[in-house]
């Protein structure tokens, strides 16, 4: 097991350790049509995600990132939308689990680097799944492949890992 020690805003001294081969492993529920590097190079969270904390992951997953070290920017997401709440409203929400104070994508970069932790692993998979309802509704009311149709519904499923522009 390969320990891993976090020091940046948002986590001091937090410690997990690695327990799957990075991108292998996943829960047989759990199927995300992008990696993470895949979703920072397309523009998620208006750019303003892992800023402040590259270290912790592969330098190659920033490589071609679009990132905005200050304020969140949408124009850098793939939709050029803003299709995510503020964290703090995730945090009144009651989503935020303590280990990853960022939220999803950090629970997903961290399961994807291969850290398992059973009861938050099986919410973050159901809350994933849950998403997907956005899918059948871009299906329903959108031409196939008209990515100017529910801009706001296909960037936010591409913050969950699902790849909206097949749609």
């Amino acid at each position: 097991m390969r320990k891993i020690t976090v020091n940046d805003q948002m986590q001091q001294g937090y410690v997990y350790y690695l327990s799957a081969p990075i991108g292998e492993d996943f829960d047989a529920e759990f199927k995300p049509q992008l990696s993470p590097q895949q979703m920072l190079a397309l523009g998620v969270f208006g750019g303003k995600y892992l800023t402040d904390c590259r270290a912790e992951f592969p330098a190659d997953w920033f490589e071609q990132a679009k990132l905005s070290p200050r304020q969140k920017n949408p124009s850098l997401n793939y939709f050029g939308v803003d299709a995510s709440l503020p964290l703090r409203d995730w945090q009144k929400k009651g989503w935020i689990y303590a280990d990853d104070p960022r939220g999803w994508f950090q629970w997903y970069c961290r399961y994807y680097l291969g850290r398992r932790l059973e009861l938050e692993d099986q919410r973050q998979i159901k809350r994933w799944k849950a998403i997907r309802r956005h899918e059948g509704a871009i299906r329903k009311n959108c031409e196939p492949f008209d990515h100017n149709c529910r801009k706001k519904q296909r960037q936010a499923l591409l913050h969950w890992a699902y790849d909206s522009r097949l749609i």
